[in-house]
């Protein structure tokens, strides 16, 4: 009689595929320019990707210039079960935190980095030096690249496709607004930020990213093309409000 059993789940199918936008690909390919940023310095920092009813993660402690999409770590949005586990490495401490961002906002991609730019804020944040010793936000006003930052992470209102001068999305802030930022404490270990983090998204209805003081950023969009563009225009905002800080230039005056 012949064997009646299912053949085997082929985990790696998860992953392997010649589309460049696939996740696994398209993660790997991030981390390769995060890692020339310096974002991903020291196996630091990381992305997920939320495609469909899976997620995939790339893993803790690797190279992130180096990764393989047979690397990636792929989960069950709805479970929170793994589907794909590579042996050989460990699932990132970050996966917390990326959930939180697509369950509180309904993002597509989370990104986190260790930008040296992103660490800097916080410490003049936490000096007291800016906003009147607010420790708790990061704040400036009327820089053009405030332009790249959707209100919640969304990046439209309706009409969804509203384009408005200078190519700037309806649902994105404008040169007179305020960016704000909220910075969370740090952690010793980084999957026990979680429930600051969603407290900071729930307090924060329009921010599109979270510091964590003197560690980095979480940045999220609805795609990978939207949390990738302001991660680049937040990056920018806390190089040059470092820049201004040592210049003795206020961020909202």
């Amino acid at each position: 009689m012949a064997d009646s059993k299912p053949p085997a789940y082929d985990e790696d199918s998860l992953v392997v595929s010649d589309d460049p936008h696939h996740p696994a690909n398209h993660i790997c390919t991030l981390c390769r320019n995060f890692y020339n940023f310096g974002w991903v310095t020291g196996t630091g920092g990381g992305v997920s990707i939320k495609h469909g009813d899976h997620v995939y993660i790339a893993p803790s402690g690797v190279q992130k210039e180096l990764m393989k999409p047979t690397d990636m770590f792929v989960m069950d949005y709805k479970s929170g079960e793994y589907l794909r586990r590579p042996e050989a490495h460990k699932p990132s401490a970050c996966t917390p935190l990326f959930m939180a961002a697509f369950t509180k906002r309904g993002a597509g991609c989370c990104i986190h980095t260790h930008s040296q730019w992103a660490v800097l804020v916080t410490l003049i944040c936490e000096s007291g030096m800016q906003y009147h010793g607010n420790t708790k936000v990061f704040a400036i006003k009327e820089i053009e690249q405030i332009k790249g930052i959707s209100r919640g992470g969304y990046g439209n209102t309706n009409p969804k496709d509203e384009i408005l001068e200078g190519g700037r999305k309806a649902g994105n802030l404008g040169y007179f607004d305020t960016l704000r930022i909220p910075i969370i404490e740090n952690t010793a270990h980084e999957e026990d930020l979680r429930e600051s983090l969603e407290k900071a998204i729930e307090e924060w209805p329009e921010t599109t990213a979270v510091l964590v003081r003197r560690h980095g950023l979480y940045v999220w969009g609805k795609d990978v093309a939207q949390a990738k563009t302001q991660c680049e225009s937040l990056d920018y905002l806390f190089q040059l409000a470092v820049e201004m800080h040592k210049m003795g230039l206020s961020w909202l005056n």
